[in-house]
């Protein structure tokens, strides 16, 4: 930084190069290196004492806007490979947020170890923050080195599982309509798709089933009604016929037989029964008929059924998540060694820069600047507990006027106190003897009256 070489004012004369390297404290410097020097901290009065360390906390500053720079260019990416639909505007804003945010905590971490000691505890810890840090700005600039890589290994794998998916379909869904309700594999893989062999054939079976009951109560009713019928025709025949009247007529035992079976055939619904026991047969032939042409219609409508349900399957699959990426880097990682070298060592790099401040801390140790904070602070705690000290003296003697103030002012007041009661004790005893004298006068004038 050539802003930064320290300008000596003019005295009238120019001093040497050995006098200027001298000089403490060192003329301010100016220019773009002192800006980089406030990103991380640094007091530029309590540098000029050592300016040879300008050129150091100048690199580190550098090192922290490029850790922020190259984590804005991370967030631009990610946001432009996984939200594509975002505006520009909001992109660049969300990286410029978290550029800031990178900034300041990666300034937090390199601020908070001026003026210590290089202890290894606390700088572990951020230096585990650091490599945090850097996993995540790494993660968005591999999916772009390798976007190409990836979108391959995404497309193949979604054409894998489209593919499994349909034969899942197509296995768990047979040509001839028969039921794997019973396979475990097929719970979420089988079509309800209307007029399938397999289903009419349920249905026959099932109108067959309800046919056979249907009949034998028909012919349970029949042969109850045939028996009684039966009976009727015997109380009824001419042979049991009787005179009445001038005529022949029936008999009682003949009227109760045909009011019985009459009532017989009414409560029993026979004639419901054999409407729908005729139904019943036509509908069985009607589906006889659609099983023998539902072999060729069937086909094609679960051909379509699997058809829909696959280009569904391949539309929700998602091939610009990030998961979905992060899975396909695995994959690609995983399948080539050089790809896993790449993969390894930019990650080591990315997590290296941004790790870069604290580990240049580990390596460089203490410097000259730290160790003159260090004397600041020690000065300042000092002054700070002789500060304290002071005011807590002057806070002690202002006690001890307030204390002697009250007391002379309690003593004054005691006397005043006593004096105004002795004075009011004599006006008191002054008042009785003039009433004792007055008293007196009033007798002895009596007496001598």
């Amino acid at each position: 930084m050539a802003t930064d070489t320290p300008l000596r004012p003019d005295t009238g004369s120019v001093p040497s190069h050995d006098d200027r390297g001298s000089a403490r404290p060192a003329p301010r410097a100016t220019g773009p290196g002192t800006r980089l020097r406030r990103l991380i901290g640094i007091d530029e009065s309590l540098l000029d004492w050592v300016p040879e360390e300008r050129t150091r906390y100048t690199w580190y500053g550098a090192l922290v806007l490029n850790t922020a720079l190259v984590a804005a260019v991370s967030m631009a990416l990610a946001l432009g490979s996984f939200r594509s639909d975002l505006p520009v505007v909001a992109v660049l804003a969300a990286a410029a947020v978290w550029f800031w945010v990178i900034l300041a905590m990666d300034s937090w971490l390199v601020s908070s170890t001026h003026g210590t000691e290089v202890k290894k505890w606390p700088l572990t810890l951020r230096l585990v923050l650091s490599v945090l840090l850097g996993l995540f700005i790494a993660e968005p600039i591999l999916f772009q080195i390798f976007d190409k890589e990836i979108r391959q290994e995404i497309a193949v794998g979604r054409e894998q599982e489209v593919a499994d998916y349909r034969g899942m379909l197509v296995a768990c869904n047979p040509t001839d309509g028969a039921s794997t309700v019973h396979r475990p594999e097929c719970g979420r893989h089988q079509l309800k798709v209307a007029g399938s062999p397999a289903e009419l054939t349920n249905q026959i079976e099932a109108d067959k089933a309800a046919m056979e009951t249907l009949q034998s109560q028909v012919t349970e009713i029949n042969e109850k009604l045939d028996a009684k019928m039966a009976t009727e025709r015997r109380q009824c025949g001419p042979d049991r016929w009787i005179r009445r009247g001038g005529g022949w007529d029936v008999t009682i035992t003949c009227e109760r037989a045909r009011n019985d079976s009459s009532s017989y055939r009414r409560t029993s619904k026979i004639d419901t029964y054999e409407k729908q026991l005729a139904g019943m047969r036509e509908k069985g032939q009607t589906l006889e008929g659609r099983k023998n042409r539902a072999a060729d219609a069937y086909q094609p409508l679960l051909q379509k059924a699997i058809d829909t349900k696959t280009a569904a399957r391949a539309a929700d699959l998602d091939s610009d998540g990030i998961l979905t990426r992060a899975h396909a880097l695995r994959k690609v990682a995983e399948s080539d060694g050089f790809a896993l070298f790449i993969t390894v060592v930019l990650h080591l790099l990315l997590v290296a820069l941004d790790a870069l401040p604290v580990l240049a801390k580990f390596m460089s140790g203490a410097t000259e600047y730290d160790r003159v904070l260090g004397v600041r602070f020690d000065v300042t705690r000092r002054l700070h507990t002789e500060e304290l000290q002071v005011e807590q003296a002057c806070a002690r003697m202002e006690h001890e006027v307030r204390r002697h103030h009250v007391e002379h002012d309690t003593t004054d007041r005691m006397r005043r106190t006593e004096h105004t009661y002795r004075r009011a004790q004599a006006e008191r005893a002054a008042q009785e003897r003039k009433e004792l004298e007055m008293r007196m006068a009033t007798i002895l004038q009596a007496r001598s009256t």
